[in-house]
Order: structure tokens, then sequence, then C-alpha cells
């Protein structure tokens, strides 16, 4: 301890050096109080960030004269829900895993709804496909 109170003295004998003797503790402080990982993050960061990635929406037809079976992706970036293919895609997810996203590919536009949970999701849709107007459900896996 002797030897910390002399560096401490060294920092007080030069003026201009007396405002820096704090700058270990506070470089001390700034370490343990920054995240070391990402499990360290803030809970509701961990929250948002729980359905980053690709996700495989596959989109099924119950009524209308539409196909079904189409395969989409579509990227999950924080609360944000993009195209990760063709098309605009524009959307969000909540923290909960709410999602709600709207898609337009040409004169053909559909808005859907539903949840992510671990790395699967379902949910409905509805639009107007090439002129007619048509419902369903989509199953989501992420990738």
């Amino acid at each position: 301890m002797a030897h910390f109170q002399r560096s401490i003295a060294c920092f007080n004998a030069v003026p201009g050096l007396r405002s820096l003797r704090w700058l270990p503790v506070l470089a001390a402080l700034a370490v343990m109080a920054a995240p070391v990982t990402a499990e360290a993050a803030p809970r509701g960061a961990r929250a948002i960030r729980a359905y980053d990635g690709t996700w495989n929406v596959i989109f099924a037809t119950t009524r209308g004269n539409c196909s079904s079976g189409y395969s989409v992706p579509f990227t999950v970036i924080g609360s944000r829900v993009s195209s990760a293919g063709g098309g605009r895609v524009s959307g969000s997810v909540s923290r909960a895993g709410v999602v709600a996203v709207r898609v337009s590919v040409g004169a053909s536009r559909a808005s859907g709804g539903g949840r992510l949970v671990g790395n699967y999701g379902a949910g409905s849709w509805r639009g107007i496909i090439t002129g007619d107007y048509c419902s369903g459900t989509w199953q989501a896996t992420r990738s």
C-alpha cells in the first residue's frame, strides 16, 4: 500500500497531474460497468435481437384464387422486418414476437400478422394478388 500512496503523491507533486490521479479509478469503474458479452446486454436489447436472422416464410391460400405454397425469405434485424429477396417488405416485430408485415410485388399487395417464437412463426395474411382478393396463413422457420 505504501507504493500506491507514493504514486498518488507523485501526481500531487506536479500541479497539472493532480486531476489525473483519479484516472486509474475511473478506468476500473468503466471496465466493471461495460458489458463484456452480448449476454450482458440489457434485457430489452436481448429480447429485440432474439428474432434476428433470415426467415423462410411459406404462404398458403385458404380463400381466393391465388397460388399457394410460395416461399419468400424475410430478414429481421432488431425490431425491423425487411426483404431478403425480391419485392418490397416492411414491418416490425415486438419484444414478445408479435409481427406485422406489408409486402408489395408489382401490382400485388398483401399484409399479414402473427407471432414468432424461437425459430418458428405462424400467422395469417390477406391481400390482392394479381387482381384477386385472397387470404390465408403463413408459417416461418429461421435459417
